[in-house]
């Protein structure tokens, strides 16, 4: 009898460097947005070869940030912007918090992402954005969203929240559109606890996302950037007129930067990131490869010869026609100790919020079938092959009862 394992869903790596800024910080109380979000934000635009990333409190407020830029450039409250029905609800509603409308598409069952063959349909003369979801890190279809995009004049935002280390035709997944939306929530390969980071190739937007995320603040001076001591400038800069331009807010605005303290705990990520981020590569393609011999019963995602996905987690559909539910296979995994977690649900017909928006069940076919027959498990770097194969075991277990 095999030894019952515990598998949990996440992990989060706190290095030495981490808690040595940390009690640095905390001695000095220099704790807001500071020298180290900074040093983070220029490391990671570093990373995957971005002109700018700006750091913000969650990944949510990256996605709404992102989507607000589009305000200075002439969209309008109400607008619309196409996103895949199927996400983590996080994506509709930061549609809805930029002041825009929604509009969903459904999904390809078998990558889990925008289906580009119905964006097209969707578009209306109110349409001022697209905004792929490369859901469980795998790169939505790109080529195909940018020509769409261009054909009509769309910007293209990515939620790149799970799509750490997702290359697309050797382009890092975040940097292919106008603007790319990350996640450093705890269970990414880089985190900070909580917390987001925006990425961009434009300049101009990365200006207005700074004064954004600091409730639409008109000071850009680098001693205000630096928010050395309060958050605030340190020293009164007036504009022609005389104003205290720290006082002058230009733009609708939010308050969500990210503090010193987060971003201690994602610069130690950064140090391991390769090791992390092969680690979890490893665990994800072996469990891919082994799953292939469920193929009746279970399916999962492919890795295409032009991608490489990001290893966030393992997602497993139950296939039409099989004896069971879902909910029987998560008991099993459940009581054997693997921690799972739902595949999401369609927005706008499995998530009661978005009802106001009236559309009807069964619009959205694929996106609702992954709601009621989709979940996804850990392959984080706390794990190895012997947690993968008691994972497999576990599920060959479970289907010898309905085969």
């Amino acid at each position: 009898m095999t030894e019952k394992m515990k598998i949990p869903f996440g992990t989060i790596s706190i290095t030495e460097r981490s808690k040595n800024i940390i009690y640095e910080v905390l001695a000095t109380k220099r704790v807001s947005n500071g020298k180290y979000v900074r040093e983070l934000e220029k490391r990671f635009a570093a990373l995957i070869g971005a002109k700018e990333a700006i750091a913000v409190s969650s990944g949510t407020d990256a996605d709404i940030l992102a989507l607000s830029v589009l305000h200075d450039y002439g969209a309008k409250r109400g607008d619309e912007v196409i996103i895949p029905a199927l996400s983590f609800v996080a994506t509709g509603n930061a549609v809805l918090h930029a002041g825009f409308t929604p509009s969903f598409v459904d999904i390809d069952r078998n990558t889990l992402n925008i289906d580009p063959k119905k964006i097209e349909e969707a578009i209306t003369e109110k349409t001022v954005a697209i905004m792929p979801v490369h859901l469980m890190g795998k790169p939505a279809d790109m080529d195909a969203i940018t020509a769409i995009a261009k054909k009509y004049d769309l910007y293209v935002i990515e939620d790149a929240a799970e799509a750490h280390g997702a290359l697309y035709k050797g382009k890092e997944a975040g940097t292919l559109g106008d603007l790319g939306a990350f996640s450093l929530y705890l269970a990414h390969i880089i985190t900070t606890i909580e917390g987001g980071i925006i990425v961009t190739n434009n300049a101009e937007f990365a200006e207005v996302l700074r004064s954004i995320r600091s409730h639409g603040r008109a000071c850009k001076c680098e001693q205000c950037v630096l928010n050395v001591n309060s958050g605030y400038c340190t020293k009164r800069f007036s504009n022609a007129n005389g104003e205290d331009i720290r006082f002058i807010f230009e733009r609708i605005g939010y308050s969500s930067k990210m503090n010193e303290l987060e971003a201690a705990v994602g610069l130690g990520n950064m140090d391991e990131y390769h090791t992390i981020l092969e680690k979890r590569r490893e665990n994800l393609l072996y469990l891919m490869n082994q799953f292939r011999q469920f193929e009746p019963y279970l399916a999962t995602i492919e890795e295409e010869p032009h991608e490489r996905i990001g290893p966030h987690a393992f997602p497993i559909i139950i296939q039409e026609g099989v004896k069971f539910n879902r909910n029987q296979l998560v008991n099993c995994l459940e009581q054997q100790g693997i921690d799972t977690r739902n595949l999401f649900s369609s927005m706008p017909t499995q998530c009661p919020g978005f009802g106001f928006l009236g559309y009807q069940y069964g619009e959205f076919p694929n996106a609702e079938y992954i709601g009621k027959n989709g979940i996804h498990i850990g392959v984080h770097q706390d794990l190895g092959k012997e947690e993968c194969n008691y994972v497999i075991k576990e599920i060959e277990s479970f289907l010898s009862k309905y085969s």
